[in-house]
């Protein structure tokens, strides 16, 4: 994407704004940044595969609510 001397003018222009002092800690700040884009990537990344490959708990028929009251509910039957 640059080329060596791409990359070389702007760190003489990074160097320029911000001076030397400032430096460490833009790339700390940057750094910083980097790391928390690629720990939300990972969390979405995780988040689609978990629908993706979620077991077929969708098509299993539910119970409906008829079916359960229908049954014995401690020892005692519906009348």
């Amino acid at each position: 994407m640059f080329g060596e001397m791409d990359l070389v003018l702007i760190g003489g222009v990074v160097l320029l704004l911000f001076g030397p002092s400032k430096l460490p800690e833009l790339m700390k700040g940057m750094g910083k940044g980097i790391r928390e884009f690629k720990k939300a990537q990972a969390d979405i990344e995780t988040e689609i595969n978990m629908v993706v490959n979620a077991p077929a708990e969708i098509d299993k028929p539910v119970k409906s609510s008829a079916s359960v009251t229908d049954q014995k509910v401690s020892g005692i039957n519906k009348s």
